[in-house]
């Protein structure tokens, strides 16, 4: 049984800018239960991305430890590279939808195929990928391939094929920046109807003070408090 679908606690980030190091964050811990949603927050390059990419096993913290849906990652205890990188790479085929800043889509797929190349990875049913493409308003779109469409039709795909795996833990970058305002104001709502509906966690990256208003807390990378 797991106690929450992701835990945090004690992480550590550095870059270096020539010989100097610049430290992202320190000592930051969160915990996020079933059905909670969280905002990152924060000026741009507080981290918000870093921390995303941390809590999915695409970037390693320089210490800390990272719990999520049944699986411990621990930077103080020597593991076998490949093996971490399989266990990652499981939970974000089956059960971490990651939504990037920009549409990481298969570009000799068409969007339809893209989704249900993502839907089969995670062991969820074809039948509803066409419907998603159709509620976030390109489902006209769905034989096209990726060079064939626009940016934030990109991206709309790219939500489709997460909201298609129907995950536990959704960790989103920005997701609708590239989108017009009306267009976003739909796929947040796609979204959080998505958490309520499934009762998945959420972890969304935004500057924009409303959305992140939408969520039941936030994280402030700036100043690291949460509210």
């Amino acid at each position: 049984m797991v106690d929450s679908l992701l835990r945090a606690r004690g992480l550590n980030k550095q870059f270096r800018s020539g010989n100097e190091p610049v430290q992202v964050f320190r000592d930051l811990s969160l915990r996020l239960d079933e059905g909670d949603s969280l905002a990152l927050t924060g000026r741009s390059g507080s981290g918000k991305s870093t921390l995303l990419n941390i809590l999915c096993g695409l970037e390693k913290p320089d210490a800390g430890l990272v719990e999520v849906l049944g699986e411990t990652f621990d930077s103080r205890k020597p593991e076998v590279p490949a093996k971490n990188e399989a266990r990652w790479g499981n939970l974000r085929r089956q059960r971490i939808g990651v939504v990037f800043q920009e549409a990481n889509l298969m570009p000799a797929l068409s969007l339809l195929d893209n989704v249900r190349f993502r839907a089969r990875l995670a062991g969820q049913s074809e039948e509803e990928c066409q419907d998603w493409l159709e509620r976030l308003g390109i489902g006209e779109l769905a034989d096209r391939f990726p060079d064939q469409v626009s940016g934030g039709q990109r991206q709309r795909a790219a939500l489709a094929m997460v909201f298609a795996m129907k995950p536990a833990l959704i960790l989103a970058d920005e997701p609708t920046g590239s989108l017009d305002r009306q267009t976003a104001e739909a796929v947040i709502g796609q979204l959080f109807e998505l958490q309520a509906r499934h009762g998945c966690g959420l972890i969304l990256a935004t500057h924009d003070p409303e959305l992140a208003a939408r969520c039941g807390r936030h994280l402030d990378l700036g100043h690291l408090s949460e509210t």
